[in-house]
């Protein structure tokens, strides 16, 4: 997101637009507010390699509060927006966040967790005024403008190149910290992966990008740092909206966005009328990603909108990459594209290669390194025995000619509408309830979201299985957890199966859902 040579070249560009406000922050407005916080970091004693958190909604703060960790050589960690207290506390200790921006709307979460993190010493409040002054925990409370106000709108003496540590659950449903080692590059040297993705996607000086999904997302929040430093503008969407999608592309004469398939889904549901009422001939690259898209969906979307729909797919860590344009995929339905970064190796749990058309687990031998923050023993569990392989657990299959098509998850990750969810955290609470003996929580088919979550309960002796009982679960983890998280409906069963290790045989249950479905991916 550095504006490097643009903040002078075109410093009354719009650097982005909110989409609902219009509210619009130029080149150089970016570069003086981003200079100011990075300046203020400094002054908190954050130094290069330290650690800081993003908290809050999209919202015309948000860009400059990661450029500032980008030209500081900080890692910054942008953190989902609808997370409870106690699960935001947990990201905050772990990434070891020595200040945490957030926003007038979520201050009161951020307030319950800020009473757990000790490390925090102060919280930055976007939207705050006066009225939010004090202090909670360890942690000053103060008003975001008013605070960077105090600090030079020019650069630090001792700019570096920083990134995101984004998080990512595990298995044990705890998320993970995504470190990947910062180089010791000033922020203005190009960036590789950038120039790849600015090739792929022709992305060039004035375009005009439409980001509708939050930015706490690692796709998005990607995608915008490479609209701006290649001189671009971003129309950041606040919520997405189908229809207010299709007017912003005609408003702004929006060339480039990416999507996940759920958007798409809900594009293709409104009326034919709106769908035909708007221009869209504007757009040269629509690219989605973070979830399979079922194939009459894409079809569709092709149907519509031309032959400039893209997909790729890449986990958080970055460890390989694969993609493909629309002929590509007309031609190899279903696949998520060829390799194009990485060396892929699909293998069985022996670790031998696989037969062209046989499904096993993904791997990448990748010049990308990456480790999970303070947890060696997860991150070993990526990785293979001589070190050279890694893996997120995903399973598919490559054709004769080298396409990837996923197929299912080993980790029974659920993607729904685009964000990865980890049953296990649910799994854990559901047991915490007196009414429940055992719990297991999957992802279910869902034609709109592509995956919600199921959980399916085992009562303790003599509760009876009723609706009334589901409701209250629901409730319970609704009360604890992020939404998103909790399941959206519960079923019964008088016994889960388990094997005699203790181990719970999840995949005995979800199977049966997804009968009939060529993929347990959609």
């Amino acid at each position: 997101m550095y504006p490097g040579i643009y903040a002078q070249k075109l410093a009354d560009r719009p650097a982005f637009i909110m989409a609902s406000s219009g509210e619009t922050v130029t080149y150089a407005e970016l570069e003086a507010r981003s200079n100011r916080l990075a300046h203020l970091l400094r002054a908190q004693g954050l130094q290069r390699l330290g650690h800081y958190a993003v908290f809050m909604e999209n919202n015309s703060r948000y860009v400059e509060a990661c450029v500032a960790g980008e030209r500081s050589g900080l890692y910054y960690t942008c953190i989902n927006g609808y997370l409870q207290a106690d699960e935001l506390a947990y990201i905050l200790n772990n990434s070891e966040s020595k200040l945490l921006v957030t926003s007038i709307d979520k201050l009161p979460v951020a307030r319950q967790a800020l009473a757990e993190c000790p490390g925090v010493a102060l919280c930055l409040v976007v939207g705050g005024g006066a009225a939010v002054e004090g202090t909670v925990g360890a942690a000053r409370v103060t008003d975001y403008a008013s605070a960077i106000a105090a600090h030079p709108a020019t650069p630090i003496a001792d700019e570096a190149l920083g990134t995101s540590m984004l998080y990512s659950s595990g298995t044990t449903g705890r998320p993970k910290g995504i470190l990947r080692p910062l180089p010791e590059n000033p922020p203005s040297e190009p960036i590789a992966l950038f120039h790849f993705l600015a090739k792929l996607w022709q992305c060039e000086e004035g375009m005009r990008y439409l980001s509708p999904a939050p930015l706490y997302h690692s796709a998005p929040l990607a995608n915008v740092s490479l609209v701006i430093r290649y001189g671009g503008t971003v129309v950041i969407m606040e919520h997405f909206d189908p229809l207010h999608y299709l007017e912003l592309v005609e408003q702004h004469q929006i060339t480039h966005s990416q999507l996940v398939p759920t958007m798409f889904s809900r594009m293709l549901k409104l009326p034919e009328a709106d769908r035909k009422r708007h221009d869209l001939s504007s757009l040269k690259i629509a690219v989605h990603a973070a979830a399979p898209c079922p194939a009459q969906v894409k079809e569709a979307m092709i149907g519509w909108w031309g032959p400039i729909i893209h997909e790729y797919y890449g986990a958080t860590e970055a460890m390989g990459f694969t993609a493909c344009n629309t002929p590509e995929w007309l031609a190899h339905r279903g696949t998520v594209g060829r390799v194009l970064m990485g060396d892929i190796h699909i293998l069985d749990d022996q670790m031998q290669p696989v037969a062209k058309g046989q499904t096993g687990e993904i791997w990448f031998k990748t010049a990308n390194p990456f480790e999970y923050y303070q947890d060696p023993e997860r991150t070993a569990q990526t990785r293979s025995a001589d070190g050279t392989m890694t893996t997120v657990g995903d399973m598919g299959y490559l054709d004769d000619d080298g396409f990837l098509y996923l197929t299912d998850r080993s980790t029974f990750m659920i993607i729904s509408g685009g964000v990865n969810i980890y049953p296990q955290e649910c799994e854990n609470l559901l047991i915490t309830h007196p009414k429940v003996a055992d719990a297991a929580v999957f992802g279910v088919p869902n034609a709109d979201l592509g995956e919600e979550v199921k959980a399916v309960v085992q009562p303790v002796a003599g509760q009876a299985h009723t609706p009334e009982l589901a409701a209250e679960l629901i409730a319970f983890c609704r009360a604890h957890l992020a939404h998103l998280k909790c399941p959206r409906s519960i079923d019964f069963s008088h016994e889960l199966p388990r094997l005699p290790t203790g181990k719970l045989y999840k995949r005995k249950l979800r199977d049966a859902y997804w009968a009939g479905h060529g993929s347990r991916i959609v």
